[in-house]
């Protein structure tokens, strides 16, 4: 005896049930992607420029990381009570409106330790970027904060440790200095230049 199955054997309930499966290891991947890769959320707080924080990062820096442009010292009580433990500010001596001496006696008054590697876009030290990412990148360190005068600069020297210390693809690591830098151009144009040199 031949027996035919098609379409008409098969009974909806097993296909819903399939379906719902598939969806619910979908959702699951999706969840412990965004976990992973974490969320770039804008902050409004007084006394810092372009204030951001990365939620749920896995990566080299763990989790939280903050990231902002010119902070103010009176804004250290507040980067701790936020959660972070380091201040790392990129700032020259020479900027407009800085004073290292003060946002480090005020971060070491609020519990914060402070940090500063002074980075020149316009002449990067190589040593500087290996700093950075060594200071980041040290749990002992852990929770940080990064700031210059926009974020932008923060913003490029982290799209680099992505790529380099995470292995993200240039591409997704430019997505999130994006979200970052107050001038996403100037941010991802130096990145990709030191990227590129180091064969990414």
């Amino acid at each position: 005896m031949l027996v035919v199955f098609g379409p008409h054997m098969l009974k909806p309930e097993p296909i819903k049930h399939m379906k719902r499966c598939v969806m619910a290891l979908y959702l699951t991947a999706a969840v412990f992607s965004a976990m992973a890769n974490g969320e770039v959320v804008k902050v409004e707080a007084v006394g810092i420029e372009n204030y951001s924080r990365l939620e749920g990062s896995s990566g080299f820096a763990g989790s939280p990381v903050g990231f902002g442009g010119a902070t103010q010292p009176a804004a250290m009580e507040y980067l701790k009570r936020d959660g972070f433990a380091t201040v790392i500010s990129l700032r020259l001596a020479n900027e407009e409106g800085v004073d290292n001496d003060a946002s480090r006696t005020a971060a070491q008054a609020a519990g914060l330790q402070y940090i500063n590697l002074p980075f020149d876009t316009d002449k990067p030290d190589p040593a500087t970027v290996e700093d950075f990412l060594a200071v980041v990148g040290n749990q002992a360190n852990q929770p940080v904060y990064i700031h210059c005068g926009s974020a932008t600069r923060a913003a490029s020297l982290w799209m680099i440790g992505r790529v380099l210390n995470d292995g993200w693809e240039v591409e997704a690591a430019s997505d999130e200095a994006k979200m970052i830098a107050l001038k996403p151009p100037a941010a991802i144009a130096f990145a990709t230049t030191y990227l590129a040199s180091h064969g990414k």
